[in-house]
């Protein structure tokens, strides 16, 4: 612990003083009477709110028995910041810990925010060991010591943070329930679409169909800031481009790949590794190529935004999937491109599904930034609320 001088009423405590390690273990879990197993996996990072579990059966070997109001902690590759407080009894990961507070040390409601903090969670992996997954060994956990207010400040504290974790869950819920709807929106119409419209192939709906630079594409290679920009697999994301840790191509390699040029509403399509997700260049965006993507070009009949969208829904995928190959890392076959079956309604009619598909979409946008934005600062403030020890 840092040297300074504690606030009044302050007291520096063990973390075995301050919480409990409960090690029921449980050797058969099919046969614990309880309803829920929660694994590391259904817990997300600085969340304290469980929302997904599996059932005893799923797993095997030995548990850990948990109480509602119990802590579950992953001691287990702590940077993932997987804790959580039971709302309910079950069993638990191995990889996990299961805590429950020293009441008359520490209140349960300020014990989760507390071990939530950035102190706690650097001295978490401080002392994880192991490299390919460090790991918290109780008993070096249980003697570290940690600053805590007295009773009454930990209410007052835990009740601030109460309200704002209410705060980011209000927002998650939201985004949440827009992302849905972003998706339920396009799956219906354009189901509704593809029963109700004559569909076309892609050659019918195009100008232009290529594929970006395959053979020997790190010859052209140049370093950052010079050349020309070139789109890769991991640049391209359903309905948008991610333009960090983009490949650069010399200019004399830009002007000989003239196929795979890329223009302002030209479609870019993954197809190693995530076949299918596709995004539409925008406007005003400069010099582009390409290097293993597919492209085209749409002709009049058929809308860039609506072309994507349709190619990111669930019945687009499920054509990919068809025309996919390999186990390791999917490879879509460009043959099995040219029969992809698209519906083509008239122009405004695909011209108003986008338009309401992009209201929806910004409006989702919107709940996502106001959840992020509100879970940094509830983030910064739990830190700061629990770690302003010193006078």
């Amino acid at each position: 612990m840092r040297d300074g001088i504690l606030k009044p009423g302050w007291k520096v405590w063990r973390f075995d003083q301050m919480a409990i390690n409960v090690n029921d273990r449980i050797d058969n879990p099919s046969e614990a009477d309880v309803e829920h197993y929660v694994g590391l996996e259904h817990l997300d990072p600085d969340s304290l709110k469980i929302r997904r579990w599996g059932v005893p059966s799923d797993v095997e070997a030995t548990k850990l028995c948990f109480r509602k109001g119990d802590i579950i902690f992953g001691r287990r590759r702590v940077y993932q910041r997987k804790l959580a407080v039971a709302e309910f009894d079950g069993i638990c990961s191995a990889h996990a810990m299961v805590l429950r507070p020293q009441k008359d040390v520490v209140l349960p409601e300020f014990l989760p925010f507390f071990m939530q903090s950035d102190l706690f969670m650097t001295r978490a992996l401080e002392i994880s060991v192991g490299s390919l997954s460090p790991t918290i060994n109780w008993k070096t956990l249980a003697v570290q010591e940690f600053a805590l207010p007295p009773l009454e400040e930990q209410r007052r504290i835990a009740a601030l943070l109460e309200s704002s974790q209410r705060l980011v869950e209000t927002n998650r819920f939201l985004a949440e329930k827009l992302g849905s709807l972003v998706a339920s929106y396009a799956k219906q119409h354009l189901a509704t679409h593809l029963d109700t419209f004559p569909t076309s192939t892609i050659p019918d709906l195009t100008d232009r169909l290529t594929v970006g630079i395959v053979v020997r594409p790190a010859d052209w290679y140049v370093p950052v800031n010079s050349g020309i920009p070139a789109l890769r697999s991991l640049n391209v994301f359903p309905g948008r481009l991610e333009m960090a840790d983009l490949a650069r191509i010399s200019d004399e390699g830009h002007s000989y790949h003239k196929k795979s040029q890329l223009h302002a509403g030209d479609v870019v399509i993954v197809r190693t590794g995530r076949p299918g997700d596709a995004a539409v260049i925008p406007h005003d965006i400069g010099p582009l190529n390409c290097i293993d993507l597919i492209v085209v070009t749409p002709n009049s009949r058929i809308l860039p935004e609506y072309l994507a969208h349709y190619l990111n829904s669930p019945v687009g995928r499920q054509q990919f999937a068809a025309g996919s190959a390999g186990t390791a890392q999917q490879h879509f076959n460009v043959k099995e491109f040219r029969n992809l079956e698209i519906p083509c309604p008239p122009i405004d009619i695909q011209s108003s599904f986008v338009s309401d598909l992009l209201a929806i979409e910004s409006g989702y946008a919107n709940a996502k930034n106001r959840f992020e934005w509100c879970s940094k600062n509830h983030h910064l403030l739990v830190t700061r609320s629990v770690g302003d020890w010193c006078e």
